[in-house]
């Protein structure tokens, strides 16, 4: 497993906007679970985006699919299609979801924030969250399945941090059987990684299928790389250099060893510590 936890990138600028939408999507999904289940999957049905009801395919405009219903007749009056591109970018459908969505945000939020400013952020999110639904449903124009989730938005972020700081280095947990140790790596390894497990990912699943939106995922990563070029400030440099070494080891990793867990004392060549 890499679980990214940090980023070395410094920036003087107080993440306002970041810290909001964070914030308005950890209250969303309160909000989501305070409700029954039969609420919490009528908000998702209510708010979420339907490509259907964009009209791109048959549907039934402004109307939930009855077979998601229950009781199976009843009906929800929605909001027009149009609106539901941007209440669905903050509804989450559990605490994993959430919590891996906001934990990106927050790593990588910051620095595009700081190297846009804090109105045109604001509009780049909203606007790769639109990029990355385009994406999705013009995959699967005629699914009557709802979509919700930042992820859309937040790759755009991903995809702008790459353009900007591809030399970034990331921290990054990595936990491979009994192996724990934190590395450095470059931006540009973990989110063309990331990028890449997306497309790989894509072929594999039917995009009208309940699941991840990995189209949503692709088309927001790269509607956030151009973009970016646009709404960045005009002294803000793209391909920024590294600010430290990256590929080092932040923390000696964690194995088991033949015989025990305490090395021996006392063996030629070991380094003795400073009260030896």
């Amino acid at each position: 497993m890499f679980l990214p936890i940090g980023d070395d990138n410094p920036h003087g600028t107080t993440p306002f906007v970041n810290y909001t939408l964070i914030a308005i999507c950890v209250a969303v999904f309160l909000w989501q679970f305070s409700l029954s289940d039969f609420e919490a999957e009528a908000a998702i049905l209510m708010f979420g985006l339907i490509p259907a009801d964009l009209g791109l395919a048959p549907g039934d405009l402004g109307l939930i699919p009855r077979e998601y219903l229950t009781p199976a007749r009843l009906q929800i009056e929605r909001p027009p299609a149009v609106v539901t591109i941007f209440t669905s970018m903050f509804l989450h459908g559990g605490w994993m979801h959430l919590l891996g969505n906001m934990g990106y945000l927050w790593i990588f939020g910051d620095n595009i924030e700081a190297s846009l400013g804090h109105r045109r952020y604001l509009i780049f999110y909203l606007v790769c969250g639109v990029a990355a639904a385009a994406a999705q449903v013009l995959s699967a124009p005629s699914s009557d399945i709802p979509m919700i989730g930042a992820s859309g938005a937040i790759s755009g972020v991903l995809g702008a941090y790459m353009m900007l700081h591809p030399r970034a280095n990331i921290r990054v947990f990595v936990w491979l059987f009994i192996y724990f140790s934190i590395w450095n790596l470059p931006a540009l390894i973990v989110l063309g990684g990331w990028f890449g497990m997306q497309l790989l990912s894509n072929m594999n699943v039917n995009p009208g299928e309940p699941g991840v939106a990995f189209m949503a995922h692709i088309g927001g990563f790269v509607a956030g790389a151009v973009l970016v070029f646009f709404f960045k400030k005009r002294d803000v440099r793209v391909f920024e250099p590294a600010h430290t070494r990256p590929f080092a080891l932040e923390s000696r990793p964690i194995r088991l060893r033949r015989g025990g867990s305490v090395p021996r004392s006392g063996g030629a060549g070991q380094r003795r510590g400073p009260w030896g």
